[in-house]
Protein backbone atom coordinates (compact mmCIF):
# COMPACT_ATOMS: atom_id res chain seq x y z
CA UNK A 1 0.00 0.00 0.00
CA UNK A 2 0.96 3.27 -0.69
CA UNK A 3 2.02 5.89 2.10
CA UNK A 4 -0.49 8.52 2.04
CA UNK A 5 0.75 12.08 0.80
CA UNK A 6 2.27 14.08 3.33
CA UNK A 7 0.61 17.84 2.88
CA UNK A 8 1.43 20.67 4.85
CA UNK A 9 0.00 24.28 5.41
CA UNK A 10 2.71 27.09 4.99
CA UNK A 11 0.34 30.27 4.94
CA UNK A 12 -3.07 29.89 7.17
CA UNK A 13 -4.31 33.08 5.79
CA UNK A 14 -7.67 32.93 4.25
CA UNK A 15 -7.14 33.73 0.48
CA UNK A 16 -10.56 34.85 -0.85
CA UNK A 17 -9.12 33.63 -4.47
CA UNK A 18 -5.45 32.41 -4.12
CA UNK A 19 -3.76 32.20 -7.73
CA UNK A 20 -0.46 31.88 -9.52
CA UNK A 21 1.97 30.35 -6.94
CA UNK A 22 5.26 31.81 -8.63
CA UNK A 23 8.39 30.28 -6.69
CA UNK A 24 11.54 33.05 -7.40
CA UNK A 25 14.62 30.64 -6.89
CA UNK A 26 17.28 33.68 -6.39
CA UNK A 27 15.23 35.26 -3.31
CA UNK A 28 13.86 31.55 -2.26
CA UNK A 29 10.36 33.56 -2.09
CA UNK A 30 7.11 31.94 -3.02
CA UNK A 31 4.72 34.58 -4.35
CA UNK A 32 1.05 34.58 -5.27
CA UNK A 33 -1.94 36.55 -5.70
CA UNK A 34 -5.41 36.88 -3.96
CA UNK A 35 -7.17 37.77 -6.74
CA UNK A 36 -10.62 39.13 -4.96
CA UNK A 37 -8.26 40.21 -1.81
CA UNK A 38 -6.52 42.57 -4.63
CA UNK A 39 -3.26 41.92 -2.94
CA UNK A 40 0.17 39.74 -4.42
CA UNK A 41 1.67 38.26 -1.59
CA UNK A 42 5.43 37.01 -1.00
CA UNK A 43 6.43 34.27 1.88
CA UNK A 44 10.26 33.01 2.54
CA UNK A 45 9.08 29.71 3.65
CA UNK A 46 12.24 28.78 5.63
CA UNK A 47 12.14 31.48 7.95
CA UNK A 48 7.85 32.50 7.42
CA UNK A 49 8.63 35.80 6.50
CA UNK A 50 5.03 37.34 5.16
CA UNK A 51 4.80 40.74 3.32
CA UNK A 52 1.51 41.43 0.98
CA UNK A 53 0.89 44.61 -0.99
CA UNK A 54 -2.30 45.84 -2.40
CA UNK A 55 -3.24 46.24 -6.24
CA UNK A 56 -5.16 48.94 -7.88
CA UNK A 57 -7.40 46.00 -9.84
CA UNK A 58 -7.83 42.28 -9.14
CA UNK A 59 -4.47 41.04 -9.45
CA UNK A 60 -4.17 37.83 -11.50
CA UNK A 61 -1.24 36.02 -12.42
CA UNK A 62 2.61 37.24 -11.82
CA UNK A 63 6.07 36.35 -13.71
CA UNK A 64 9.63 37.36 -12.53
CA UNK A 65 10.67 40.52 -14.35
CA UNK A 66 14.40 39.63 -15.38
CA UNK A 67 15.58 43.36 -14.41
CA UNK A 68 14.39 43.05 -10.74
CA UNK A 69 10.46 43.14 -9.04
CA UNK A 70 7.35 41.61 -10.41
CA UNK A 71 5.69 41.78 -13.67
CA UNK A 72 1.36 41.81 -12.12
CA UNK A 73 -1.53 41.11 -15.21
CA UNK A 74 -4.09 42.55 -13.58
CA UNK A 75 -7.62 43.66 -14.44
CA UNK A 76 -6.47 46.76 -16.15
CA UNK A 77 -3.35 45.53 -17.69
CA UNK A 78 -0.10 45.42 -17.05
CA UNK A 79 2.17 46.44 -14.94
CA UNK A 80 6.07 45.86 -12.86
CA UNK A 81 5.74 46.04 -8.93
CA UNK A 82 9.06 47.22 -7.39
CA UNK A 83 9.10 44.87 -4.40
CA UNK A 84 11.79 46.24 -2.28
CA UNK A 85 9.11 49.49 -2.34
CA UNK A 86 5.69 48.58 -3.81
CA UNK A 87 6.38 50.96 -6.34
CA UNK A 88 3.68 50.00 -9.25
CA UNK A 89 4.45 51.55 -12.72
CA UNK A 90 2.61 50.67 -15.75
CA UNK A 91 4.17 48.76 -18.77
CA UNK A 92 0.85 48.28 -20.79
CA UNK A 93 -2.84 48.68 -20.87
CA UNK A 94 -5.97 45.58 -21.14
CA UNK A 95 -5.85 45.07 -24.48
CA UNK A 96 -10.07 44.42 -23.65
CA UNK A 97 -13.49 45.88 -22.03
CA UNK A 98 -12.26 45.85 -18.20
CA UNK A 99 -16.02 45.57 -17.40
CA UNK A 100 -16.71 42.32 -18.54
CA UNK A 101 -13.39 40.53 -19.14
CA UNK A 102 -9.82 40.55 -16.66
CA UNK A 103 -6.60 38.49 -16.95
CA UNK A 104 -6.33 34.86 -15.53
CA UNK A 105 -4.20 32.32 -15.56
CA UNK A 106 -0.84 32.82 -17.34
CA UNK A 107 2.76 31.89 -17.86
CA UNK A 108 6.75 33.19 -19.27
CA UNK A 109 8.42 31.04 -21.88
CA UNK A 110 11.77 30.17 -22.51
CA UNK A 111 12.29 33.54 -24.61
CA UNK A 112 11.03 35.58 -21.93
CA UNK A 113 7.67 35.97 -23.13
CA UNK A 114 4.46 36.24 -20.57
CA UNK A 115 1.25 34.41 -21.97
CA UNK A 116 -1.68 35.36 -20.24
CA UNK A 117 -4.98 34.80 -20.91
CA UNK A 118 -8.51 36.16 -20.18
CA UNK A 119 -11.68 35.53 -18.06
CA UNK A 120 -15.09 36.52 -19.84
CA UNK A 121 -17.22 37.11 -16.90
CA UNK A 122 -20.39 36.96 -18.25
CA UNK A 123 -19.97 33.33 -19.05
CA UNK A 124 -22.52 33.47 -21.65
CA UNK A 125 -20.44 32.61 -25.09
CA UNK A 126 -16.32 31.54 -25.55
CA UNK A 127 -15.16 35.21 -25.58
CA UNK A 128 -11.83 34.58 -23.39
CA UNK A 129 -8.46 35.34 -25.15
CA UNK A 130 -4.56 34.42 -25.33
CA UNK A 131 -2.35 37.37 -25.27
CA UNK A 132 1.26 37.36 -24.68
CA UNK A 133 3.20 40.28 -23.36
CA UNK A 134 6.40 40.29 -25.71
CA UNK A 135 9.35 43.59 -24.70
CA UNK A 136 6.30 45.77 -23.62
CA UNK A 137 4.02 45.17 -26.43
CA UNK A 138 0.71 42.97 -26.01
CA UNK A 139 -0.16 40.62 -28.81
CA UNK A 140 -3.19 38.72 -29.44
CA UNK A 141 -2.42 35.09 -29.80
CA UNK A 142 -5.87 33.74 -29.86
CA UNK A 143 -9.64 34.71 -29.05
CA UNK A 144 -12.94 32.87 -28.84
CA UNK A 145 -13.13 29.12 -28.20
CA UNK A 146 -12.89 29.47 -24.25
CA UNK A 147 -14.46 31.34 -21.37
CA UNK A 148 -11.78 31.01 -18.84
CA UNK A 149 -8.53 30.75 -19.63
CA UNK A 150 -6.35 28.73 -17.26
CA UNK A 151 -3.78 26.03 -17.22
CA UNK A 152 -1.04 26.97 -19.23
CA UNK A 153 2.27 25.54 -19.23
CA UNK A 154 5.11 24.72 -21.21
CA UNK A 155 6.62 21.01 -21.99
CA UNK A 156 10.64 21.34 -20.84
CA UNK A 157 11.36 21.63 -24.64
CA UNK A 158 9.36 24.17 -25.41
CA UNK A 159 7.61 22.46 -27.89
CA UNK A 160 4.11 22.11 -26.25
CA UNK A 161 2.11 24.45 -24.90
CA UNK A 162 -0.94 23.26 -22.75
CA UNK A 163 -3.80 25.38 -22.08
CA UNK A 164 -7.45 24.68 -20.31
CA UNK A 165 -10.59 25.95 -20.49
CA UNK A 166 -12.39 25.53 -16.98
CA UNK A 167 -15.64 26.16 -17.75
CA UNK A 168 -15.47 23.53 -20.63
CA UNK A 169 -13.75 21.32 -18.36
CA UNK A 170 -11.03 20.63 -21.45
CA UNK A 171 -7.20 20.92 -21.70
CA UNK A 172 -6.05 21.14 -25.32
CA UNK A 173 -2.30 21.20 -26.31
CA UNK A 174 -0.55 22.73 -29.20
CA UNK A 175 2.61 22.93 -30.55
CA UNK A 176 4.97 25.76 -29.80
CA UNK A 177 7.75 27.43 -31.68
CA UNK A 178 9.75 29.44 -29.01
CA UNK A 179 11.56 30.94 -31.57
CA UNK A 180 8.99 33.07 -33.08
CA UNK A 181 5.78 32.68 -30.10
CA UNK A 182 3.37 31.15 -32.54
CA UNK A 183 0.94 27.95 -31.89
CA UNK A 184 -0.29 25.44 -33.88
CA UNK A 185 -1.76 22.05 -34.52
CA UNK A 186 -4.61 22.51 -31.16
CA UNK A 187 -5.62 18.88 -30.43
CA UNK A 188 -7.17 17.64 -27.28
CA UNK A 189 -5.48 16.28 -23.82
CA UNK A 190 -7.64 15.79 -21.78
CA UNK A 191 -11.69 16.21 -21.63
CA UNK A 192 -13.15 15.82 -18.21
CA UNK A 193 -17.13 14.92 -17.79
CA UNK A 194 -19.33 18.06 -17.45
CA UNK A 195 -22.62 16.80 -15.41
CA UNK A 196 -21.47 18.33 -12.07
CA UNK A 197 -24.43 15.48 -10.58
CA UNK A 198 -23.00 12.59 -11.65
CA UNK A 199 -19.50 11.33 -11.01
CA UNK A 200 -18.10 14.87 -11.42
CA UNK A 201 -14.52 14.90 -9.77
CA UNK A 202 -13.79 18.75 -10.06
CA UNK A 203 -12.89 20.84 -13.81
CA UNK A 204 -9.06 21.76 -14.21
CA UNK A 205 -7.93 25.11 -13.04
CA UNK A 206 -4.11 25.98 -13.03
CA UNK A 207 -1.51 23.64 -14.08
CA UNK A 208 2.55 22.97 -13.58
CA UNK A 209 4.72 21.01 -15.90
CA UNK A 210 7.46 18.90 -14.29
CA UNK A 211 11.33 18.22 -15.73
CA UNK A 212 10.01 14.59 -17.08
CA UNK A 213 7.03 16.80 -19.06
CA UNK A 214 4.10 15.48 -16.56
CA UNK A 215 1.08 17.62 -16.85
CA UNK A 216 -0.08 18.66 -13.04
CA UNK A 217 -3.49 20.33 -12.53
CA UNK A 218 -5.57 21.58 -10.01
CA UNK A 219 -9.21 20.18 -9.80
CA UNK A 220 -11.46 23.07 -8.85
CA UNK A 221 -14.31 21.61 -6.70
CA UNK A 222 -12.39 18.22 -6.87
CA UNK A 223 -10.54 18.14 -4.07
CA UNK A 224 -7.70 17.02 -5.50
CA UNK A 225 -4.40 16.94 -7.89
CA UNK A 226 -3.64 15.20 -11.19
CA UNK A 227 -0.33 14.30 -13.18
CA UNK A 228 -0.88 13.53 -16.63
CA UNK A 229 1.82 11.62 -18.67
CA UNK A 230 3.10 13.76 -21.80
CA UNK A 231 0.75 11.07 -23.61
CA UNK A 232 -2.37 11.76 -21.91
CA UNK A 233 -2.29 8.86 -19.68
CA UNK A 234 -3.12 9.64 -15.62
CA UNK A 235 -0.12 8.98 -13.49
CA UNK A 236 -0.72 10.15 -9.95
CA UNK A 237 -3.96 11.36 -8.50
CA UNK A 238 -3.36 13.58 -5.04
CA UNK A 239 -6.49 14.02 -2.89
CA UNK A 240 -6.49 17.28 -1.39
CA UNK A 241 -7.97 18.59 2.30
CA UNK A 242 -9.45 21.19 0.62
CA UNK A 243 -12.03 21.22 -2.63
CA UNK A 244 -11.18 23.91 -4.85
CA UNK A 245 -7.29 23.92 -5.21
CA UNK A 246 -6.84 26.55 -8.17
CA UNK A 247 -3.02 26.64 -9.17
CA UNK A 248 0.19 24.68 -8.50
CA UNK A 249 4.00 25.99 -8.62
CA UNK A 250 7.09 24.09 -7.71
CA UNK A 251 9.91 25.39 -5.62
CA UNK A 252 12.37 24.99 -2.57
CA UNK A 253 15.99 24.32 -3.52
CA UNK A 254 15.50 21.25 -5.39
CA UNK A 255 11.66 22.24 -6.93
CA UNK A 256 10.64 19.15 -5.37
CA UNK A 257 8.12 21.23 -3.20
CA UNK A 258 4.58 21.48 -4.91
CA UNK A 259 2.56 24.62 -3.27
CA UNK A 260 -0.61 25.00 -3.86
CA UNK A 261 -3.56 27.71 -3.44
CA UNK A 262 -6.81 27.60 -3.07
CA UNK A 263 -10.50 29.70 -3.40
CA UNK A 264 -12.71 30.56 -0.64
CA UNK A 265 -14.84 32.99 -2.06
CA UNK A 266 -18.30 32.58 -2.09
CA UNK A 267 -18.04 28.60 -1.67
CA UNK A 268 -21.16 26.98 1.12
CA UNK A 269 -20.87 27.09 4.46
CA UNK A 270 -21.18 23.69 4.85
CA UNK A 271 -18.11 23.39 2.26
CA UNK A 272 -16.04 25.25 4.60
CA UNK A 273 -16.95 23.49 7.38
CA UNK A 274 -16.02 20.11 5.84
CA UNK A 275 -12.75 21.70 4.59
CA UNK A 276 -11.34 23.98 7.09
CA UNK A 277 -8.33 23.93 5.47
CA UNK A 278 -10.24 26.10 2.27
CA UNK A 279 -8.35 29.41 1.16
CA UNK A 280 -5.19 28.76 2.74
CA UNK A 281 -1.64 27.89 0.94
CA UNK A 282 -0.18 24.13 0.76
CA UNK A 283 2.78 22.24 0.15
CA UNK A 284 3.56 18.69 -0.89
CA UNK A 285 7.03 16.86 -1.37
CA UNK A 286 7.18 15.08 -5.04
CA UNK A 287 9.53 12.82 -6.01
CA UNK A 288 10.11 14.69 -9.56
CA UNK A 289 11.64 18.21 -9.64
CA UNK A 290 9.38 20.55 -11.37
CA UNK A 291 11.20 23.12 -14.04
CA UNK A 292 12.54 26.32 -13.07
CA UNK A 293 10.22 29.83 -14.20
CA UNK A 294 11.46 31.81 -16.58
CA UNK A 295 11.59 35.36 -16.30
CA UNK A 296 9.83 38.09 -18.56
CA UNK A 297 12.96 40.13 -20.33
CA UNK A 298 11.64 43.81 -21.68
Amino acid sequence: MNAPDQISVIHNETMMVGECPLWHAPEANLYWVDIDGFAVHRLHPASGSHRSWRMPTEPAALAINADGGLVVAMRSGFVHLDTNNGGITPIAPAPYDTATTRFNDGRVDAAGRFWVGTIYEPRDRQAAQMYCLERGKVRLVWSGGMTVSNGLGFSPDQRCLYHADTTSHRIDCYDFDVATGTVSHPRRFQQFPTDRTHDYGGRPDGAAVDSEGAYWCAMFEGARLLRFAPGGELLREVKLPLRCPTMLAFGGDDLRTLYITSASHKRPAEERARYPLTGQVLALRVDVAGCPEHAYRA
